[in-house]
């Protein structure tokens, strides 16, 4: 979801709390626990609670054109989202996007305070495409960053939208776009292939 359809939420409160350690994204750090961890940490550092980042997202908008791409990739296929952020994020942006299906985690919250996480399930990506794939659908999915790379792999096809030079540099196996319409060329004639 982030940085494919909608802004990064941990860059736009890094951005709005004036706190560089929370640029850090997936597209920067592969570990996923490592990298939620010290979120939490920074988090409890200067007394960030759930409340004010939900004020930052908030203000945040979908990127230019998902909406539009997302109805006109519904019209076509099944769509489902899947993406490593929480419940208690992903709700105003998800409204803007016309409510497509997301499969996300959740956060631990102690009055106000975000005190750990808990994973849908590990590797929930990935996961749900081998489950997906049980059920004999064909799977086309798309992403931009290291966490999107087990899922991208083992779906029927796999495409890289706005990714990072570094995540470009170890996949090379995927074909790469920059654009919402670049992306649906590709999965049309994905479809097509069918």
């Amino acid at each position: 979801m982030e940085g494919v359809l909608t802004p990064e939420i941990w860059i736009a409160v890094s951005e709005k709390t004036k706190i560089p350690e929370l640029r850090r994204t997936t597209r920067d750090e592969p570990d996923y626990d490592k990298l939620m961890r010290g979120r939490l940490e920074i988090l409890a550092r200067h007394h960030l609670k759930l409340s004010d980042i939900q004020n930052v997202i908030g203000s945040l908008k979908p990127l230019p054109g998902a909406r539009d791409f997302l109805d006109e990739l519904r019209a076509l296929a099944q769509v489902i989202i899947l993406s490593d952020t929480f419940e208690q994020f992903a709700a105003p942006l998800l409204k803007q996007l016309n409510r497509p299906t997301l499969f996300c985690h959740k956060l631990i919250v102690e009055n106000d305070r975000i005190v750990d996480y808990q994973l849908r399930i590990a590797d929930q990506k990935r996961k749900t495409v081998a489950a997906l794939k049980q059920l004999n659908y064909n799977v086309i999915s798309a992403g931009d960053s290291y966490n999107d790379t087990g899922m991208l792999l083992e779906a029927n096809a796999g495409f890289l939208i706005h990714a990072p030079d570094n995540v470009k540099k170890d996949f090379p196996q995927f074909k790469a776009v920059e654009s919402h319409a670049d992306l649906l060329r590709l999965i049309k004639k994905e479809l097509g292939n069918r």
